[in-house]
């Protein structure tokens, strides 16, 4: 059997270390990808830090990835050997990963490569962008979501237009899809939370307005409602969601509004009303589980097409050295908040 190598967790708890895998084999419905750049996330630290959300082990993460199709399972018509892909990986199961060099994954939750769009900028896309369309658009009664109409589907561009919406953290990468999602379903002004040092780069994706997350919050809920012109903000998403941000964000959120999180609500008590009808998603962001998948087929059914007319925009990057074996360095940069404003990316192909 042919071998490659990956990025082992061993055990819970245990540091990272390379190994060996075999290459997949593809289901009729699959594809084998060759993964050229596989990006790094929060969770991707956080999974052996805590012993959280995977009980298998050893275990390989990692679920951002671009690279070329090596071979394509019998039912396939989407794609052929050689295609520019892109696609959200799966770490419950080592097969789906993506701290890897070769991985499999659905055809149907995969999508074409533009020209315009470098590996490295894909592997930016998939699992940020997934959980902020899944959160906002997923009409599966099921599912975590705050169930609004998409802007593909009647009447999904002008429902919100005119409608202020806060983003809080648009410099990370969820807070920069959440921005292009915004924008892209009419809301205006788009009000976010960054360092000011990423001033320009939100304004360019769809921000009206950046606040200086470093203001106490009493200072950021006066500067954004009056920049919303005192209107009502009943769309707010918070892409950090820790206890403070989550706090700040509820503050900002009108009655009768919605507010996106992703993390666990650590919101006080004291501060729900229910006469405030304040409602509270907390999003996942996996297309590939049963409940979100078929908006997560309607995803990245259009991916190729957002990418290569710049609805969506990419996150800048930053390539590690040494393919796999660079990724642990990456993640405690992750750890420590050392990294804003750009997504740090790995290639496998390149491991020593």
């Amino acid at each position: 059997m042919s071998t490659q190598k990956a990025l082992y967790v061993p055990s819970k708890h245990a540091p990272f270390q390379l190994g060996e895998a075999p290459i997949y084999t593809p289901g009729p419905k699959e594809i084998l990808v060759k993964i050229i750049s596989s990006a790094l996330n929060p969770v991707d630290w956080k999974i052996p830090a805590y012993g959280i959300f995977v009980e298998n082990f050893p275990a390989i993460l990692g679920s951002d990835l671009a690279g070329v199709v090596e071979e394509v399972g019998s039912e396939v018509s989407k794609f052929t050997k050689g295609d520019r892909v892109l696609f959200q990986g799966w770490f419950g199961d080592n097969k789906y990963a993506g701290f890897q060099q070769y991985t499999l994954v659905e055809a149907e939750l995969a999508a074409k490569l533009p020209d315009n769009i470098s590996f490295d900028q894909a592997a930016s896309v998939p699992s940020a962008l997934t959980v902020v369309i899944l959160t906002n658009f997923n009409h599966n009664p099921t599912a975590p979501t705050a169930n609004f109409t998409a802007p593909w589907e009647e009447g999904g561009k002008t429902k919100y237009a005119g409608k202020p919406a806060f983003i809080v953290g648009g410099s990370s990468s969820v807070g920069q899809y959440a921005i292009q999602v915004a924008k892209y379903s009419g809301y205006s002004p788009i009000i976010t939370t960054a360092s000011l040092h990423n001033e320009v780069l939100l304004k360019s994706l769809g921000a009206t307005a950046v606040v200086d997350r470093k203001l106490p919050a009493s200072a950021i809920i006066s500067e954004v409602q009056k920049l919303a012109g005192n209107k009502p903000i009943e769309y707010v998403f918070d892409t950090v969601s820790i206890a403070d941000t989550q706090s700040l964000a509820y503050d900002v959120l009108a009655p009768g509004g919605t507010l996106l999180i992703l993390l666990n609500d650590e919101i006080p008590a004291e501060k729900k009303n229910a006469a405030d009808n304040k409602r509270i998603v907390h999003g996942f962001g996996s297309a590939r589980v049963s409940q979100n998948r078929e908006v997560g087929v309607q995803l990245f059914s259009r991916l190729t097409e957002w990418l290569e007319t710049g609805v969506i925009v990419p996150n800048q990057v930053e390539v590690l050295p040494n393919g796999l074996a660079g990724i642990p360095d990456g993640l405690e940069r992750l750890k420590q908040d050392k990294v804003s404003g750009k997504k740090l990316v790995a290639h496998p192909q390149e491991t020593p």
